[in-house]
């Protein structure tokens, strides 16, 4: 998809600040940051909303996330995973990501 910006990082058209990356994932560093940790986590194949996407594909983008979390600094004091979904869900961007805050105390509702 030529207009996400996702898809431009991925091809490697807009830079990004890479934590990981294979064959089916991107992982990289926020670039507005909301907490000390803060990155996000994709599918390489342009999927707009969690609605859309595969089990397999959901699993692989959970686990990764959770693996980045705790190398991260998250594991003993935990995190949060957040998925947009849409508009009323506050999805900005529209393209599957996961976005993985910690190392600071995260309250609720999120301000």
């Amino acid at each position: 998809m030529t207009d996400c910006i996702f898809c431009k990082i991925i091809a490697g058209e807009i830079p990004a600040q890479k934590m990981y990356e294979d064959d089916d994932l991107l992982a990289f560093r926020d670039v507005n940051p909301q907490a000390p940790v803060h990155f996000l986590v994709i599918p390489k194949t342009h999927i707009p909303t969690i609605l859309e996407a595969e089990a397999g594909l959901l699993g692989k983008l959970l686990f990764k996330a959770r693996e980045l979390a705790v190398q991260e600094g998250c594991g003993e004091r935990g995190g949060r995973f957040v998925i947009n979904c849409r508009e009323d869900g506050g999805q900005t961007v529209d393209h599957l990501h996961v976005h993985v805050l910690g190392g600071r105390s995260l309250g609720w509702p999120p301000g």
